[in-house]
């Protein structure tokens, strides 16, 4: 009978997605995703570093959404499209924790958009080789964002998240990327460069989670892809809550669920794939249904 009972109490929710303790960083936290990531982690009891460019908007994060909860929130200024300030980041963060638990790499940017409709070759040439979307420039400072900073936080951080497995028996530290489902999709949605650079954040993921892998390092890597989420990306913006707001009617057509993600659908995404010490190397889609209706590569 008390072997049952112990078998009962793995399958509690605060067994199967337990965080309470864990030290976990957030690159662009101060809003969107991110900030939907560290509301999950520090109300659950992980202890969360937020990152971005902008000390204000972090500070504010903390402000309104670090009171009464049994975690915490800290905020860390850096710019993760710079190497130098990313090795800054590891100095400044190991001078205050001995190891990571886990690292969710969510900073992003979008790309301009081309316009695609045309049936004539030199319309649609006009419209996406003389664009000012296929400026080269613009394309490495999406992938600089989108894929580069993905690798460089990554690998900077490894020896804080293998001391993060090692110090926490049953435990193995994570990286968890933010991708999108912009890389799985087949259709361009009218901005190539945000897309292409999404579908090698997938592709890093695999790599890195099997070079650690055969590194005999004891850390996970997966990515989750969202959909259509409320984000400064999707929305130009945010309120005076550092949230914002995507009308459900917006997306009642164009996604099988009828409407945007929640801050909760997300929420849940995160924990499953941090905690969850089974999964490694794959693509968790959050998206209601909108990679069924429009196709894959």
């Amino acid at each position: 009978m008390a072997d049952a009972q112990r078998s009962n109490q793995n399958f509690t929710l605060e067994h199967l997605f337990n965080v309470k303790g864990q030290v976990a960083l957030i690159t662009g936290g101060g809003s969107g995703i991110g900030l939907m990531a560290a509301q999950a982690l520090a109300v659950n009891g992980a202890k969360v570093y937020i990152t971005g460019r902008t000390e204000e908007k972090l500070n504010r994060v903390v402000e309104l959404y670090n009171n009464n909860i049994s975690g915490e929130i800290i905020p860390l200024t850096a710019d993760i499209t710079d190497k130098e300030s990313i090795a800054k980041l590891v100095k400044e963060f190991s001078k205050r924790e001995n190891h990571l638990s886990i690292l969710i790499n969510n900073a992003g940017i979008s790309s301009s958009s081309h316009t695609t409709e045309h049936t004539d070759p030199h319309e649609l040439r006009e419209a996406l080789f003389d664009s000012p979307a296929a400026d080269p420039q613009e394309w490495e400072s999406v992938f600089r964002t989108n894929v580069s900073q993905l690798f460089l936080t990554s690998t900077a951080f490894l020896p804080l998240l293998q001391r993060g497995s090692t110090e926490q028996p049953g435990w193995s530290s994570t990286i968890l990327n933010i991708s999108s489902i912009s890389g799985i999709v087949k259709v361009s949605q009218h901005h190539f460069a945000y897309n292409a650079s999404k579908a090698a954040a997938i592709h890093l993921t695999k790599m890195l989670a099997h070079e650690v892998m055969t590194s005999d390092m004891r850390i996970r890597v997966n990515n989750i892809a969202p959909g259509v989420f409320p984000s400064e990306m999707t929305t130009e913006g945010s309120d005076e809550m550092q949230k914002s707001f995507i009308p459900k009617e917006k997306y009642e057509e164009k996604v099988p669920a009828s409407r945007p993600g929640k801050e909760e659908d997300m929420g849940n995404a995160v924990l499953f794939a941090v905690s969850n010490q089974y999964l490694n190397g794959q693509t968790v889609v959050v998206d209601g249904g909108y990679v069924l209706a429009a196709g894959t590569v």
